[in-house]
């Protein structure tokens, strides 16, 4: 079972501990791990995987002086165009690389008294924490009475590259998940999309089709629709490999090999191609829907 298996299991039978620590290398992709987790807890509601529900609050080490929540526009745009983005990368994001940068305790006393509102929502009040290792102690312990008694319905989430350094109190509070290192994950959301149009292609459901097209292109920045055509390139690449009988040298699902199956043999060759041509005129910045609904005309052409 991957973690995201593992997260959603604990979602679907209601066992979610309220402190969850997600221990990953820099560049892991763990807090894009975090957002699917919450994404589900918050019934699939997309707010959450853009980063604008109101009740997920989103804490990270900043410059003395500052919050978080005025980095929230360098902080999403990273997030989004990035998932495996490193500390550097961040501090490059806020203008603030070189400068020393911590979770100081002003920003636990705002997240204190945003966690002790009602949730705007009705649902779960979520904290989202990139580096915990980053409090210092006074800040850290201010939290650590809400972590240890926290009021129904609120989450943490918290994303180490460090959790010796995690105040003890603290992180023997969390349940600990150590993210593999290496393992690139491919969000749940760019694979559901991909399926649904592998499926209504499988099928010959234009109409089909040329809806899930639409959801694609309706993916929040230019860098998530690259994120998706490298996706859906190396899908096809599992397709072409199972079709000459080089099972040995693909790592396909079950779902995978009946598209396999589905496809005529030069489909993957002309798929590839036009999912390479999407990604440059991504990059020159065509308008969305119409690139994506082009797309889906060739690959129906192509099947």
């Amino acid at each position: 079972m991957t973690v995201e298996e593992m997260l959603r299991s604990m979602v679907d039978t209601g066992k979610v501990h309220h402190a969850i620590m997600l221990h990953e290398d820099d560049g892991g992709g763990a807090v894009s791990i975090a957002l699917e987790f919450l994404h589900h807890l918050y019934n699939d509601d997309n707010k959450v995987l853009k980063l604008i529900h109101p009740d997920v609050h989103f804490i990270f080490p900043v410059t003395a002086g500052s919050l978080s929540e005025s980095y929230s526009a360098e902080w999403r745009e990273l997030v989004l165009s990035n998932p495996y983005f490193t500390e550097h990368d961040l501090t490059q994001a806020l203008g603030i690389e070189g400068k020393a940068a911590t979770i100081a305790v002003a920003e636990a006393k705002a997240l204190l008294g945003a966690m002790s509102l009602s949730a705007l929502e009705g649902g779960y009040r979520t904290a989202l924490i990139y580096l915990p290792e980053r409090m210092n102690t006074e800040s850290a312990n201010r939290l650590l009475k809400l972590i240890e008694e926290p009021p129904a319905m609120t989450q943490f989430v918290m994303v180490t590259h460090a959790p010796e350094k995690v105040l003890k109190t603290i992180s023997s509070r969390c349940q600990q998940i150590r993210i593999v290192p290496g393992e690139r994950r491919t969000s749940t959301v760019a694979f559901g999309e991909f399926s649904a149009l592998m499926n209504a292609l499988a099928s010959r459901d234009f109409p089909a089709a040329l809806e899930a097209g639409e959801a694609i292109a309706a993916l929040p920045s230019r860098e998530n629709l690259k994120a998706f055509c490298k996706f859906a390139g190396e899908r096809i690449r599992e397709i072409f490999l199972l079709q000459q009988g080089l099972d040995s040298l693909s790592s396909a699902d079950g779902e995978i090999s009946a598209w396999a199956s589905s496809f005529s043999r030069k489909f993957p060759q002309a798929a590839l191609s036009d999912f390479g041509r999407a990604m440059s005129l991504i990059e020159r910045n065509v308008n969305q829907k119409i690139l994506f609904t082009d797309l889906v005309d060739r690959l129906y052409l192509h099947l």
